[in-house]
């Protein structure tokens, strides 16, 4: 069993020369192996930043709080050293790397991860099998990283590297995002089919309820304002589909938005 803990995180980014703008203002979260969290809120509430910081973006400079997983220290380690320890980040928008086929980039990102390369035909067998799983054609392998790639293609790839990495705890950024409803059902399989069992624990960040109908959360999570405001089952994604953040926002707030208008 694994957990992440975050406790009263509060992460800020340059808004210019000299100055400094607050986003998370105390993110208190706890993720363990079985569990699915979702975040759900309106944009420019923080989501991403959360995800970004977790993983150890530079642009993020945490300024008080803490992360951990499995007691250790997340804000101490290196980003590759929070990879290794088991922590992924499924992107909202994965990068084009030119030159750098996905079969090399799996197996390098693998190798790094486990400590050791995998021979080269167990490697291949294994991420045949987990593309085959995805409805992705072989061919992929062979093309440069996201490059030209459909928004759908970019997607499943982030789920492909996330059952190619086996983390302990998974952060998907908006992965529902520009999906079609065929692509939302293969990149979901994916993420049920990572979360079976009790060794993997899910955060999910997204706007939407419609991933939430194939991907079912344990917990839902209303985040407004750089901070959870309020908790619940399924059932709160439900309402939120319903009836929108607007009992959710600070007076003042500005619709669509977390943040004071």
């Amino acid at each position: 069993m694994s957990t992440l803990e975050i406790r009263d995180l509060q992460v800020s980014v340059q808004a210019g020369p000299g100055e400094s703008k607050q986003i998370l203002r105390g993110v208190n979260l706890t993720v363990a192996s079985g569990q699915t969290h979702a975040i759900m809120g309106p944009n420019g509430s923080g989501k991403s930043t959360l995800a970004y910081s977790i993983a150890g973006h530079p642009k993020y400079q945490v300024t008080g709080g803490s992360v951990t997983l499995d007691g250790e220290d997340v804000l101490a380690m290196s980003v590759d050293a929070r990879a290794r320890a088991g922590l992924f980040l499924a992107m909202q928008y994965p990068v084009e790397v030119p030159g750098v086929t996905v079969s090399n980039f799996l197996r390098t990102a693998v190798t790094a991860v486990r400590g050791e390369a995998p021979k080269l035909r167990t490697f291949i067998k294994e991420m045949n099998g987990a593309m085959a799983e995805l409805s992705i054609d072989p061919a992929f392998a062979n093309r440069n990283l996201n490059e030209g790639f459909s928004g759908g293609e970019k997607k499943r790839h982030e789920i492909l590297q996330l059952q190619m990495l086996d983390p302990k705890i998974a952060i998907l950024d908006e992965t529902d995002s520009g999906l079609d409803i065929d692509a939302l059902k293969i990149v979901s399989a994916g993420v049920n089919a990572y979360r079976a069992g009790t060794e993997h624990g899910v955060l999910l960040i997204t706007h939407y309820t419609r991933i939430l109908r194939y991907v079912r959360p344990d917990f839902v999570h209303v985040f407004v304002g750089g901070r959870i405001v309020a908790e619940g089952g399924p059932e709160l994604a439900d309402e939120l589909e319903a009836n929108g953040y607007e009992r959710f926002l600070p007076a003042g707030a500005a619709a669509g938005t977390g943040e004071l208008a």
